[in-house]
Parts: C-alpha cells; structure tokens; sequence
C-alpha cells in the first residue's frame, strides 16, 4: 500500500521526537520544558500566566514546568516590578546560551533539510506546507467549535 500523505507526516514528526529525545538524552530538558524556554527567548521576560496562555497550558502545569527548569538552574524567577501577587520568569545566561545554541541547530537543520529538495521543486514545496498547516488549524479549530457546542466529536470525512 503506498503511503498517504498523513503517513508521511506522521513519520517525520515520530522521526523529529526522536531527534529530540536524542538531543535532549543527559539533560533535564524534555518537549514541555523546551517550550517554555524556547518562548522565553522569544519573548522576553514573562509571567507565568502570560507562558501559561502562550503554551495553551494550566498553571498548575506551568508552575511544575517553571520548577523544573529553576531547579535546574534554566530560569529564575523575580519580583514582579508593579504587581506583588506575579513574579517574572527569565532565561538564566545557562539558558541563554542554549537557547542560541538550539536556534543555531534549528536553522541548521532546516537548511539541510530544505536541500533534500530539488531547487525548482522548493517554492512549490514550502506552499504545500504552508497550505496543510492552515488546513490542519482550520479542522481542529472547527472540531474545538463543534465540541464547544456540544456537536458531534466524530471525525467525518469533508
């Protein structure tokens, strides 16, 4: 049977975990963890609520995942400068330095990858990509209405 095109997608998002869990092997890092460094250094400086919103995540979660990182010497947390009840999470200079590391790999990667793809082939390619994305965002955001409504939960064909 020849492979569909969400085979494919699956294998090389199983192919990227594994790259990350061999990236990742000996550190405290995990997936989550990355994440919350990896808007850190894009953003700056941040309360935990406003990670948690940006991670689509509980804060509860974000609190675990803060933890983690500060214990690990990732992040530190300061005084909120106007609001007493909110600290700051920010990149340690550790942190810094890994996250600038992590964006080199990542830009990197993303130029070996691209090579795979013959030059004439690579506008047409990234198109593609960038049509599935939306495609994808636009099913589950539909799914999200649906449930939200009380709809049906089961995926039908379009």
């Amino acid at each position: 049977m020849t492979p569909t095109v969400l085979d494919r997608l699956l294998l090389i998002s199983e192919l990227f975990q594994k790259d990350m869990a061999r990236a990742f092997d000996g550190t405290p890092l995990t997936p989550a963890r990355t994440r919350v460094l990896w808007v850190l250094a894009a953003t700056g400086p941040s309360t935990q609520q406003a990670l948690a919103g940006a991670l689509e995540v509980s804060a509860r979660n974000i609190t675990g995942l803060v933890d983690a990182l500060e214990e690990a010497g990732y992040v530190r947390r300061t005084p909120h400068p106007t609001d007493r009840r909110a600290t700051i999470v920010e990149l340690t200079e550790r942190a810094a330095d890994v996250m600038a590391g992590m964006q080199r790999d990542h830009a990197e990667l993303s130029s070996t990858l691209i090579e795979a793809v013959a030059p004439s082939d690579r506008a047409g390619f990234e198109r593609g990509l960038d049509a599935i994305a939306v495609r994808l965002a636009e099913l589950i955001a539909e799914d999200e209405a649906r449930r939200a409504a009380g709809g049906n939960t089961e995926r039908t064909a379009s």
